[in-house]
């Protein structure tokens, strides 16, 4: 069974994070200790060969370096889950604004660097990264990009630290901003979707590396991208928040037997189900959660599990409320959702 996390565990997960100083000081740190050790933790499937841990859009506001008490919650609890590989679907820092400038995406990387991947690397956790519309967008206007310094800024900081991520790549192609690579049963391909375009040429790279040999000899093949093929999240169901021409990029992933697609910017999670994929939408591990279409239930940060389990292996997904570290009941979340457009997208069966 995956790890329960108990009251000795808690205590010490709540102490290493009040002894890094990443929780509120509002709180006495005895009482917050106390009232972790007293919640109970995530109880998830039993752990497959191949677990990943799936976290998104953990930035705060424009600028920020720093980050909320959920998201240092949520990497204090990861080591804890034993993950193979953790995910991140974007929004890892918060740019794409003019005027930041260079010296400010340092520092907020930097900051990204200390509360986060620093931790989990130095956990011995593997970390994949997929970049957001606040981390690197791609957008272009005259034909040249809109936020050049981001782009730049992610790419030094990625490349300057591809080596030292754990990753075995399969295809490096332009890191960080596409590359595949493979973890154990798991084929994992990342592509630019931090605008609504994938780039053609990307396209064409995709068609070419799911049909690699390592691609398809792998026990599950997974796709993540920042934006999702279709909205589940209030405010998020407009043109520029999902991807442009999802049913092309719907057929081009079944075509290749690709079983699931992770993405993060809605900031709501929902697991579902359309024609062939499973569609993973992750909810924010940072600020602003959203409601769900067509729900009233107040939104909370999230992170996910993803286990490969069975021979072959199927997909179980368990994810969490970062605020009571209870996993969240998929019986509760809404059977189907439907868009602006009236499409209905089914919530994805228990595995």
């Amino acid at each position: 069974m995956p790890p329960t996390l108990g009251r000795r565990q808690l205590l010490t997960l709540s102490g290493l994070a009040l002894g890094a100083g990443l929780w509120q000081a509002s709180r006495p740190a005895r009482a917050l200790a106390e009232g972790l050790a007293a919640t109970p933790g995530p109880v998830g499937p039993p752990r497959g060969d191949t677990r990943l841990v799936l976290i998104s859009d953990l930035n705060a506001s424009y600028g920020s370096t720093t980050y909320i008490a959920e998201v240092h919650r949520g990497v204090a609890l990861i080591p804890t889950l034993r993950p193979d590989l953790v995910i991140c679907a974007g929004d890892m820092v918060a740019g794409q604004k003019a005027g930041l400038g260079r010296q400010r995406l340092a520092a907020m990387w930097a900051g990204f660097d200390r509360s986060v991947l620093g931790p989990l690397r130095q956990a011995g956790l593997p970390f994949a990264p997929a970049m957001g519309n606040h981390d690197a967008s791609g957008a272009r206007s005259g034909g040249r990009l809109l936020f050049d310094d981001d782009r730049r800024e992610a790419a030094r900081f990625w490349r300057s630290r591809r080596d030292a991520l754990g990753l075995t790549f399969v295809d490096s192609g332009d890191f960080p901003f596409h590359y595949a690579i493979r973890r154990k049963e798991a084929f994992l391909l990342v592509w630019d979707a931090s605008t609504a375009q994938v780039p053609a040429e990307q396209l064409r790279w995709t068609e070419r590396v799911l049909e690699s040999p390592a691609a398809r000899s792998a026990g599950r093949r997974l796709v993540v991208g920042h934006l999702p093929l279709r909205a589940v999240s209030q405010g998020r169901d407009r043109p520029g928040e999902v991807l442009a021409q999802p049913a092309a990029l719907q057929l081009l992933l079944e075509r290749h037997g690709v079983e699931a697609y992770v993405s993060g910017h809605q900031h709501a999670y929902f697991p579902a189900r359309l024609g062939q994929l499973d569609l993973f939408h992750l909810g924010a591990m940072g600020s602003g959660p959203r409601r769900l279409l067509g729900q009233s239930a107040a939104p909370f940060q999230t992170l996910t599990v993803l286990d490969l389990i069975g021979s072959p292996p199927r997909l179980v997904d368990t994810s969490v409320d970062l605020r009571t570290l209870r996993p969240i009941d998929r019986q509760r979340l809404p059977r189907w959702l439907s868009d602006a457009a009236g499409r209905r997208l089914p919530r994805r069966p228990e595995a």
